[in-house]
């Protein structure tokens, strides 16, 4: 009596028999996989839809050019609009996640286009930066050079001479006092902190390209 052939199947060139414990093995890795794709497939339905609820906070100007580029669909805006409306919460989480699954219809070039435009709301413009560098370059010179207040003056025509004059004095003592506790930490006065908001609400004023602190070297 011949004898049945095993089932089973090939494996990179090994036969692998059914019920055996390499078919067993290989199951069970094959099941691990998909329960993977399961998980990172919900992740990336959590992704988008965080991202649609961040959606809400984007300029208008942003979100113009989103629409222009056709990365944000007129459904999707009119979606997001509503859910700026919504007051019941209820009604809002339901709009979210009618957004979310919005978001999940979109191309991978829109969801970039739609990241891209957030991370830079969310990061400081060049200009801003520029005038918060020279409002911290101002305020050590005003202190550390008497000369500079004179050059200040010139740029600042609004300036508060007097005050001024006795923040730049205190914020001197501030750090002479420091200098003669050696081992303690530094720590700037309210006076060190108000000549920097003094300086940064007048470069505001201001161009911030015309207002870098000159030196006597210049």
């Amino acid at each position: 009596m011949s004898r049945k052939p095993t089932k089973g199947y090939y494996v990179r060139g090994q036969f692998v028999a059914e019920g055996s414990e390499l078919d067993l093995e290989l199951k069970r890795e094959l099941k691990g996989s998909v329960d993977q794709s399961k998980t990172d497939l919900k992740k990336a339905s959590d992704r988008l839809q965080t991202l649609g609820e961040s959606l809400l906070t984007l300029g208008a100007g942003a979100t113009a050019r989103l629409v222009e580029t056709e990365h944000l669909p007129e459904k999707l805006l009119d979606a997001v609009n509503e859910a700026k409306r919504i007051s019941n919460f209820e009604g809002r989480r339901r709009q979210m996640q009618f957004i979310g699954k919005l978001m999940r219809k979109l191309t991978d070039d829109s969801v970039a286009a739609i990241e891209a435009a957030l991370d830079e709301q969310r990061r400081p413009s060049a200009r801003a930066t520029l005038a918060l560098h020279q409002a911290e370059q101002w305020r050590d010179q005003l202190i550390a050079d008497d000369d500079a207040l004179t050059r200040w003056l010139a740029l600042d025509a609004q300036a508060d001479v007097q005050h001024l004059r006795a923040l730049i004095r205190q914020a001197r003592k501030d750090a002479q006092d420091v200098k003669e506790r050696p081992g303690e930490a530094l720590r700037h006065g309210k006076a060190f902190r108000e000549i920097f908001q003094i300086v940064r609400e007048a470069l505001g004023r201001d161009d911030p390209d015309a207002a870098t602190p000159a030196t006597d070297s210049e």
